[in-house]
Formats: structure tokens, sequence, C-alpha cells
């Protein structure tokens, strides 16, 4: 593929919809928060910094989802 070439929007997001993104983020917070809490339990600390990332993202592509800039 040609580096210059320009795929259209509607291209990018044809097998997506907005209920598949707003169930994987929700999955993506409680997945999160479990392992904030093994985090604290194993004293990582590496991973309750991932952890409040991986959510942090989470919430900004529901919010994106929700408020229609996806």
């Amino acid at each position: 593929m040609n580096p210059n070439d320009v795929i259209p929007p509607e291209m990018l997001s044809r097998n997506a919809h907005n209920d598949m993104l707003l169930f994987t983020a929700f999955l993506s917070v409680v997945i999160g928060s479990i392992l904030i809490y093994l985090g604290k339990m194993g004293k990582q600390l590496w991973m309750i910094v991932w952890s409040i990332g991986l959510i942090g993202m989470s919430l900004f592509m529901a919010g994106s989802v929700v408020f229609g800039y996806l």
C-alpha cells in the first residue's frame, strides 16, 4: 500500500458499531478496576498506573462515542 493513498473515513469504521465500542469501554473500565485492586494487593505500582491509564482512555473513548466525536 502506498503511504500517499488516502483511506476514506467510511472504510475505517465499516465494521465498528457504537454499541460495540461502548461495551468495549465498559469492559475496559471493569478490567481496569480489577487490575487496580490486584495491583494494590500485590504492591505493583506499574499495574496501578497502567490500569488508571486504561480507565482514562476508556472513558475518553466512551465520551467521544456518546457525544458524537467518533
